[in-house]
C-alpha cells in the first residue's frame, strides 16, 4: 500500500532527459548555491554506471573524470532538481552494464571507441523517440509511393 503511494507521488518529479547509459560522455549543468548566489556548474566525464533504482525518481547515475592526475566520481540523480541539464556529448561503444574496469586503467587503454562515425548517425541517436500510431504513418507512406508511380 504504501509503495504505491510512493511510486504515484514520484511520476510528479520525473523530468524529460536524454538516455543516459554506460559509455556515454555527458556534460552535467548542475546549479551550485555559494552563499547567497546561485551558478551553473559543469562537470563533463564519462558514465561508467547507471542505477535505474525501484522507482522512477530512485534512478542515478555515475560519471568520471580525471582532473589534474587523479580520477573523481560522482553520482547525480536523474530527476534532481539541481541538475539543470545533461548534454550526451560521445557515445562510445561497450559491452558491459557497468565500467568499473577503467579505474584502474591510464592513459590510451582508458579510452573507449566511439560507436558513431558521422554526425547526422549522433544526432539520430541521441534524438528522444517519438512514438507515433501505426495507423498515421501507414496512411503517410501511400501518398509517397503513388506521387513516385
Amino acid at each position: 500500500m504504501l509503495s504505491a503511494v510512493l511510486h504515484r507521488q514520484a511520476t510528479a518529479y520525473v523530468k524529460k532527459l536524454p538516455e543516459i547509459a554506460p559509455g556515454y560522455t555527458v556534460r552535467v549543468h548542475e546549479r551550485i548555491k555559494e552563499g547567497e548566489k546561485e551558478r551553473v556548474q559543469i562537470f563533463e566525464g564519462l558514465v561508467i554506471g547507471v542505477h535505474r533504482g525501484h522507482s522512477a525518481t530512485d534512478a542515478t547515475f555515475t560519471v568520471r573524470r580525471i582532473a589534474s592526475g587523479i580520477g573523481v566520481e560522482r553520482i547525480f540523480s536523474i530527476h534532481s532538481p539541481m541538475i539543470e541539464k545533461v548534454d550526451v556529448r560521445k557515445i562510445a561503444k561497450v559491452r558491459r552494464a557497468k565500467l568499473s574496469f577503467l579505474r584502474g586503467r591510464r592513459g590510451k587503454s582508458a579510452r573507449l571507441s566511439e560507436r558513431f562515425t558521422s554526425a547526422d548517425e549522433f544526432a539520430i541517436a541521441v534524438q528522444t523517440p517519438v512514438k507515433e500510431e501505426a495507423s498515421s504513418t501507414s496512411e503517410e507512406a501511400t501518398p509517397t509511393e503513388e506521387k513516385a508511380s
